[in-house]
């Protein structure tokens, strides 16, 4: 155990799976169950951008380091997410559009023009074009994602839909730029 600050710290880290519970990028935290131990284990906003994403969707598995507090347990790494296995509701422009197809599309640089997470829509621009990208939230929960923020960089998977260019997928630049 170390002193911080007056407060004792346990530096027991573990290495844990689980899911994401609920997290709120306005509020920058939000919490992981704990696969083994059911509990709630705190994640931050600060240890969610270290790995490279604002945002993170609920039911999203997590592979994480966790380390005890005096506070409670918190997650101080994030070592992988997983999008949610299931997801709400399906879009019409992809009824058709094989999931194996998406993958072969070239992952496109792009900027959030703006997301809208009430509304559940928002747009982007691929760099080099003026086109705008039709971004939904079901696709970022698809992706792992939970919100975007205007100006963020991302890369996308693009697809024709019925109204026009879709994004398909989308992923964190950090998290492209790694691999």
């Amino acid at each position: 155990m170390t002193t911080r600050g007056g407060n004792v710290i346990q530096e027991t880290e573990r290495r844990l799976c689980g899911v994401v519970k609920w997290f709120d990028p306005s509020k920058g935290f939000g919490f992981i169950v704990a696969d083994v131990t059911q509990d709630d284990i705190l994640l931050h906003a600060n240890v969610l951008r270290n790995f490279g994403q604002s945002s993170v969707a609920d039911n999203a598995r997590i592979e994480f380091i966790a380390q005890g507090t005096t506070k409670g347990v918190q997650a101080t790494v994030v070592l992988s997410i997983a999008p949610p296995e299931t997801t709400s509701a399906s879009l019409a422009d992809f009824e058709n559009v094989d999931d194996a197809e998406v993958a072969q599309l070239p992952l496109e640089a792009a900027r959030v023009k703006w997301f809208d997470k009430a509304k559940g829509i928002g747009f982007a621009n691929i760099w080099g074009s003026s086109e705008d990208v039709f971004v939904h939230v079901e696709i970022l929960r698809r992706s792992g994602l939970a919100d975007l923020q205007a100006g963020e960089a991302v890369a996308i998977r693009v697809i024709s839909g019925k109204r026009g260019k879709m994004a398909a997928e989308v992923c964190s630049w950090e998290s492209v730029s790694r691999d």
